[in-house]
């Protein structure tokens, strides 16, 4: 019996539908519940961002988030596959007027992200004053709180609706499956059996 956290949203849906495939069986949480028992698995519906901390404590042996997060927190967990759904990049968003000056002493950014965005402007020799926020991001530049916001775009169309944006692209993001690391050891089979199969369909669907 595998435990598998997956994040509430589309994700989970197109995980579980990866997994409908393979196992030939429909998986879906019901109305609000956040546990669902199979033969062979228990999924655990969890926000995105508690994702990688049921799983690096042991509370799931396997945990789908994304990239982004995985990098962002610097988990130690063992990083399986790219499972090629949830696709967005990390970037740099400006107001329409202006243009990134690399060249300031100091650039203040607005963000949730903040290692990520620290270790881009650190790889760039360029000084940053990070601002954490949690939601509405798009805010800052707009009232003077930040020259920039870091955060993840899928179209582009919150920021275009807000008056801002794509200055940089910094990284690539996508859901990947990731495994507590005494759960690999422990479940190492298990986890493999599972491994391949997600492997096979998502290279047949590509």
């Amino acid at each position: 019996m595998l435990t598998i956290a997956l994040p509430k949203g589309r994700i989970a849906q197109e995980t579980m539908e990866i997994m409908s495939k393979i196992f030939d069986q429909k998986f879906a949480f019901e109305s609000r519940k956040l546990i669902l028992k199979t033969k062979n698995f228990t999924f655990l519906n969890v926000r995105n961002q508690d994702v990688p901390t049921y799983v690096e404590y042991g509370a799931a042996d396997l945990g789908v988030v994304g990239l982004d997060v995985i990098k962002e927190k610097n988990l130690d967990i063992v990083d399986l596959l790219d499972l090629q759904i949830g696709k967005c990049k990390v970037a740099i968003g400006i107001k329409n007027d202006d243009e990134l000056d690399w060249s300031r002493p100091n650039i203040k950014v607005a963000t949730k992200m903040v290692n990520i965005t620290k270790n881009y402007f650190a790889s760039k020799a360029i000084g940053v004053e990070i601002i954490k926020l949690y939601g509405s991001i798009e805010l800052a530049p707009l009232v003077g709180l930040a020259d920039a916001i870091v955060d993840i775009v899928e179209t582009g169309t919150t920021m275009r609706e807000n008056g801002l944006k794509v200055a940089q692209e910094i990284m690539d993001s996508s859901a990947h499956l990731i495994a507590n690391k005494n759960s690999f050891f422990e479940k190492k089979d298990e986890i493999l059996a599972l491994y391949h199969e997600l492997k096979e369909v998502i290279e047949s669907a590509k």
